[in-house]
């Protein structure tokens, strides 16, 4: 007999107005400083991360900081008072973040990859985009949450997840599901992808690919590829070209919803283009135009894995194991499978066309 779907237990309302459950912290007010000891807090965590990562090189900073939040959360030690300065960071954080990766991107990245090349980042973002989003139909997982775990799987992991949050209408548990997956299987990926190079019959140039083509977070990218000699360079073009896909992604998905769904409960329509993923696009223009030095760019792409990694520590306060439990193993399907399917599409690109 067929197994009947599981029957996730009903959610508490979402908050008028917001992707946030009743018991999430109101905004901020200015003035009060209630989110000081959660950014603190945040602030030493994210430290702690970048010790794990110089401790084990192999463990990227933004693993360990989705570790920690969950590690915390699960164990009590996220305090009321704490709450503010987490949803701050996971927000806001997670915002800018974003932002300033567009400042590592330049659309003369897209000449040095080439028509072949470029035709194999397009059709692996789109099979990923597309196929998640039918799995996750046909496993019983909500639209929104599938759209994020597709998103973070297809493009750039967290920092997709965050953009296509704006627009895909899920809650607060969606996003931190779907970062927890993207976070688990690029961390695998960082291990099992080397391993798989000669087995597959790929040189390190076409190794390089594959992994700029499929590994999700920018990161995890290059933590993958430089266990490979030769094939880092390629590797982080070919991921970099695949975030460029991020803006037009969000807003093609935006304007399918607003189709849909012309008006939210709220009675708000989702935003054609979020306001940080606008100020991604004009980041991108800003480092293509080359009036930035060297030592700017350099420092606008620390700042950037800092505060994603504080970012991670935020969302990972959100990675419940019971709210796991209760609705998030359809949702770890889906994202193995999705995993599987990215690196699929992006190894038979490679292959086909001798990127």
């Amino acid at each position: 007999m067929m197994e009947q779907p599981e029957t996730p237990a009903p959610a508490p309302p979402l908050r008028a107005g917001s992707r946030c459950r009743p018991s999430c912290p109101p905004a901020p007010r200015r003035g009060r400083g209630s989110a000081v000891p959660g950014l603190v807090a945040v602030a030493a965590a994210t430290g702690v991360a970048y010790g794990v990562h110089a401790l084990l090189p192999s463990v990227n900073p933004s693993t360990a900081a989705v570790v920690i939040g969950a590690v915390a959360v699960n164990l009590g030690l996220h305090r009321p008072v704490l709450h503010e300065g987490t949803h701050v960071a996971s927000h806001r954080l997670l915002r800018l973040a974003v932002v300033l990766l567009g400042l590592q991107l330049g659309l003369g990245q897209l000449i040095d990859l080439g028509p072949r090349g470029a035709l194999v980042v397009v059709a692996t973002v789109t099979i990923t985009l597309a196929g998640t989003q039918l799995l996750g139909r046909a496993l019983g997982v909500s639209p929104a949450r599938a759209l994020l775990v597709a998103t973070g799987f297809s493009i750039c992991g967290a920092s997709a997840v965050a953009a296509m949050g704006e627009v895909a209408g899920g809650d607060e548990d969606d996003t931190a599901v779907a970062v927890a997956l993207v976070t688990l299987c690029g961390s695998l990926a960082i291990v099992l992808l080397p391993l798989l190079r000669q087995p597959l019959g790929l040189d390190p140039a076409a190794f390089g690919s594959w992994v700029g083509a499929s590994v999700h977070d920018v990161g995890q990218t290059v933590a993958t590829a430089d266990r490979v000699p030769g094939a880092l360079t390629t590797a982080v073009v070919v991921k970099l070209s695949r975030v460029l896909l991020l803006a037009p992604v969000v807003a093609g998905a935006a304007i399918v919803l607003r189709r849909r769904s012309p008006a939210a409960p709220t009675g708000r329509r989702p935003p054609l283009v979020p306001l940080f993923v606008a100020g991604f696009l004009a980041a991108v223009a800003v480092s293509s135009s080359g009036l930035l030095p060297e030592p700017a760019l350099h420092a606008a792409k620390t700042a950037q894995e800092v505060l994603l990694a504080a970012a991670l520590v935020g969302l990972g306060t959100g990675i419940h194991l019971r709210m796991l439990r209760r609705t998030g193993g359809r949702a770890l399907v889906l994202g193995l499978l999705s995993w599987i399917l990215v690196a699929s599409v992006a190894y038979a690109g490679v292959r086909l066309t001798g990127v």
